[in-house]
């Protein structure tokens, strides 16, 4: 088994849910008591969170890079940004290091192509609705791709990614928002959704649309 390098806190529960989810899926496959061999750095999120809204990606790079190297030298064989939007910087990143980075935009649209999805709805931060590092991976592999058309609407996810989910708080009203923002999408002709910010699905389930 290989050592992965989980580098999270951004936010801690969205690292929270990596960890499980990467557990589970070895376990499914290896059964007893098989789980992940990994390293998580954490990061304080508040850091990245003031890089963002003073759009300075340079200081959130080097802080990354930074973990990644220790993670690689630590022996990780293999990088996992536990977040969407920090993406952004992973081709940046990637020169950096010598240990591949598993990019969950690459690794969506091959799961999108499994399942025969031609048009999908994408949710996620202000950056990764609206910047081109996730959906080009996607029109890549010729997916088109719908973001809510209002202004308001997108502002509505961006925020609510920080003063709500990425805290843990989970509201009803909230919930019924998004689920009318993805009833446009769908309306629009969106085959799926995909919840582009690892704090959504502590939010909305597969089963809710």
């Amino acid at each position: 088994m290989r050592v992965l390098g989980p580098i999270g806190g951004i936010s801690w529960v969205s690292t929270r849910d990596y960890y499980i989810q990467i557990n589970k899926g070895i376990n499914a496959q290896l059964g007893n008591l098989n789980y992940a061999e990994c390293m998580i750095y954490s990061f304080n999120y508040q850091k990245i969170k003031d890089n963002n809204d003073a759009n300075d990606w340079n200081s959130t790079l080097k802080m990354v890079v930074i973990a990644s190297k220790k993670l690689e030298k630590s022996g990780a064989k293999g990088i996992v940004l536990c977040a969407n939007t920090i993406h952004f910087i992973a081709d940046q990143i990637g020169k950096e290091i010598n240990i591949p980075i598993i990019h969950i935009a690459t690794s969506t649209a091959l799961e999108i192509k499994r399942n025969g999805l031609r048009k999908i709805g994408l949710l996620g931060t202000k950056f990764t609705m609206e910047y081109d590092f996730f959906k080009s991976k996607l029109d890549e592999q010729g997916i088109e791709v719908l973001i809510p058309k209002s202004i308001s609407n997108k502002e509505f996810i961006h925020d609510t990614i920080f003063s709500e989910l990425g805290k843990g708080i989970i509201r009803t009203k909230t919930k019924e928002k998004y689920l009318s923002i993805i009833k446009e999408l769908i309306n629009d002709g969106a085959e799926g959704i995909i919840a582009g910010c690892t704090e959504i699905p502590l939010l909305i389930k597969e089963s809710d649309i």
